[in-house]
Order: C-alpha cells, then sequence, then structure tokens
C-alpha cells in the first residue's frame, strides 16, 4: 500500500486523481488535479457554506425541518457535510466518496470532523451505496454533487442511478442535486429524474452554469404563503437566502403553466 504524499497541501495516493488546494482572498479552494474548483471554503468562516450554489442544495429546508439521516453523495470541499453535521444535531449524516485523496484533504484543510456516532465518511462509489438495499428507505435528505476531475458532468447520471437515489429515500423524502455541463447533459439528468421521481424542479442557474434540482419521493402541495414564512425562518436561524429558493420556484411553476 502506498502512503500518502506527506505534504497536507496535497494529498496523491495513486489511482485517484490528486487533491490540491489554492488559496485566494481568504477562500480555500479544493481541485482535483486541474484548475476545475471542487469546493470552497472561506477560512474565516469555515463552517458556512462559501459557494451559491452549493448553498441551495440545502433547498430541501423548506420542506423538511428535522432530518434525522442526510446522505451526501461526492463529498466535495465538505461544506455540505460539515454544515449539516453542525446544524442538525439530531441528524446522522452519511457521506459516499470515492476518492481518499478527497477525504484525506476535507480533514487536513477543510475542517472535515472525523467519524463518530453521527459522522459516517465512507470511501465507497456512489452508486454502490444507493443500490445497496440496506440503504433503501432510509434517507430524508439525499444531496448529490459527484463531478470528476475534468467536471464536464455528474458521474453518475442514469435512470439506474436515479432509480437508487430515490429507492434510498424514506417516504417525505427529498433528493437535491447539481447538474453541471451543457444543455444535453441538463436534459440528459432531467429525463432520467423525471423517469423515476413523483415531481422534478430546476432552479435557474445562479453560478457559471451550476444549476440545482429537487426532486421529490412524494410530489409536495406547494403553498407560497407558507414557503415564504419557512424562508424566513431558514434566513434567520441558518443565515442561507432561502428567499430566493423560494422566488426560483415560482418562476419555474409560472414557466411550466
Amino acid at each position: 500500500m502506498s502512503a500518502m504524499s506527506s505534504s497536507p497541501t496535497r494529498f496523491d495516493l495513486p489511482g485517484h486523481p490528486p487533491a490540491t488546494i489554492t488559496e485566494y482572498q481568504g477562500v480555500r479552494s479544493l481541485h482535483l488535479g486541474t484548475s476545475w474548483v471542487q469546493g470552497a471554503m472561506r477560512i474565516a468562516k469555515p463552517d458556512n457554506i462559501e459557494l451559491e450554489y452549493v448553498q441551495m442544495m440545502m433547498m430541501w429546508l423548506l420542506f423538511i425541518d428535522q432530518p434525522r439521516h442526510i446522505v451526501q453523495l461526492g463529498l466535495g470541499s465538505a461544506a455540505l457535510t460539515k454544515f449539516s453535521y453542525r446544524r442538525f444535531p439530531k441528524a446522522r449524516v452519511t457521506v459516499a466518496e470515492l476518492n481518499p485523496n478527497v477525504i484525506a484533504m476535507c480533514r487536513a484543510q477543510f475542517g472535515l470532523p472525523s467519524n463518530d456516532a453521527r459522522l459516517d465518511v465512507r470511501e465507497m462509489n456512489a452508486l454502490d451505496f444507493v443500490l445497496d438495499a440496506a440503504n433503501h428507505g432510509t434517507v430524508d435528505v439525499l444531496q448529490v454533487d459527484l463531478y470528476d476531475e475534468q467536471a464536464r458532468g455528474p458521474v453518475l447520471d442514469t435512470p439506474e442511478f436515479y432509480q437508487g437515489c430515490y429507492d434510498t429515500l424514506a417516504d417525505g423524502g427529498v433528493m437535491t442535486t447539481n447538474v453541471f455541463g451543457d444543455f444535453s447533459n441538463y436534459d440528459k439528468n432531467l429525463q432520467a429524474m423525471e423517469l423515476v421521481f413523483d415531481a422534478v424542479v430546476w432552479l435557474p442557474e445562479v453560478h457559471d452554469a451550476n444549476i440545482v434540482v429537487i426532486a421529490f419521493k412524494q410530489a409536495p402541495v406547494i403553498d407560497f404563503s407558507v414557503l415564504y414564512e419557512r424562508a424566513g425562518h431558514i434566513k434567520k436561524t441558518l443565515n442561507l437566502p432561502a428567499k430566493t429558493w423560494v422566488n426560483g420556484l415560482k418562476g419555474w411553476m409560472l414557466d411550466q403553466q
């Protein structure tokens, strides 16, 4: 077995893209051996979610306020994992991340805590996680952000994968996913999700072609006055821009009519 490289700013266990960092104006970014940013953290506020589209992945908060089990597919810079772990002390947080270099870097440079009774970061393939019957029906919130070092599009985007995602969700469960790339990519992912989920909503692009999708195991009844009230509470308690999420949902629904 090869040792990790000794520098805490580069982890390059062979067989996986190396994890490296850059820092600019107080923000530390994660890279997988390329210039693509795979995640970021403001060094002075390590437990906040720095990037707007990553904040948007928390949009499930409009529909679920007390999750018991939050699962992250693709660790990135651990922003969602840390936020979920720290802000929902009654929830279990599980992560499936294939690249051991990413896990090592998040622990060394992005403040990812060690595994404990509530946090379980596993080095494994996300597809294996969602196809494992032991995980089916156990997840309230599934956050999917799966990119390789070239970031050309989600690594997993087949109907089989999304069926697995659906199967892992408990009743009332919600998936958020970041779909980055070109339009053919969006269409492919949207069609695969719509085959499986009861309702799928796309939010407007907020940053560099990242589009966040929210998919529901059971279609929710949407009452915008209630959602705006919840958004106000989310802003006050978690400092996330939830009103813009509700505006996005509203815009999407108007576009569909």
